[in-house]
């Protein structure tokens, strides 16, 4: 958000909430999956795919 230059308020209108709200998705844990694609969608940024990339693989066939 940040590296768009998008304001906290600007982010919370987009999500249709506070900007109370949003602090408090900020210091969740986790966020339920359809949140996190709404807020792939308003950002324009993949983060299904960045949870993806940092699941661990392993390189040796069973």
């Amino acid at each position: 958000m940040h590296e768009q230059g998008r304001s906290v308020t600007w982010f919370a209108v987009q999500l249709c909430c506070t900007r109370p709200n949003v602090y408090k998705i900020f210091h969740k844990e986790n966020i339920d999956i359809h949140l996190l694609w709404r807020i792939s969608c308003i950002l324009q940024h993949d983060f299904f795919q960045d949870l993806s990339d940092s699941i661990p693989t392993n390189s040796h066939s069973e």
